[in-house]
């Protein structure tokens, strides 16, 4: 199956504050989300952040943030962002049968809010150089446990080629700059 931008939402999960600097490689993280939340502005897809204990682990660092101009930030305490009855209601509303997931900690966070979409039906695409772990055995067991449930495991590009869908567009244009 592929990501169609029309059938899709990107939710960012909690890279904050006090997260962000904790994680395996946080610079190609945050760089391949910013360019996600780009396509994403671009193709006209729907962007959820999330929060995890804000108070505790500080907000959306700046970078991201401003990426995400206009998106709704959620704060939640649930590891699953489904569980939280403000974003669940939030990403029901957007009508969506995809989610593609980027975010923080992928075996934690990252790993129970897939689960819990594909409960529902939903299909999930967990954007494996934008997810992060404190270590490479948690990335690595998040990855292997979502591949065996039933997610699609792909790359910042991936997902942004298959939101864009084919060469000569403006869309294209203006995001094959920032991809090279």
């Amino acid at each position: 199956m592929l990501i169609r931008a029309q059938d899709s939402a990107l939710v960012v999960i909690d890279m904050q504050a006090k997260l962000v600097p904790a994680m395996q490689a946080p610079a190609r993280t945050l760089r391949n989300t910013r360019l996600l939340l780009t396509a994403a502005r671009e193709m006209k897809v729907p962007v959820l952040l999330t929060e995890q204990y804000p108070q505790g682990l500080g907000h959306t660092v700046p970078e991201i943030a401003s990426a995400a101009e206009g998106a709704q930030i959620l704060p939640k305490v649930h590891f699953s962002c489904m569980e939280d009855p403000d974003f669940a209601s939030a990403f029901r509303a957007l009508g969506r049968r995809q989610a593609v997931l980027a975010g923080m900690e992928a075996h934690i966070c990252v790993m129970q809010t897939a689960a819990s979409l594909l409960e529902e039906g939903i299909e999930v695409f967990v954007v494996s150089d934008a997810t992060a772990s404190r270590t490479q055995e948690s990335e690595r067991a998040c990855i292997d446990r979502l591949q065996a449930m039933g997610a699609g495991i792909v790359t910042t590009e991936m997902a942004v080629y298959e939101w864009l869908g084919r060469a000569g567009t403006d869309a294209f244009r203006r995001l094959l700059g920032l991809i090279r």
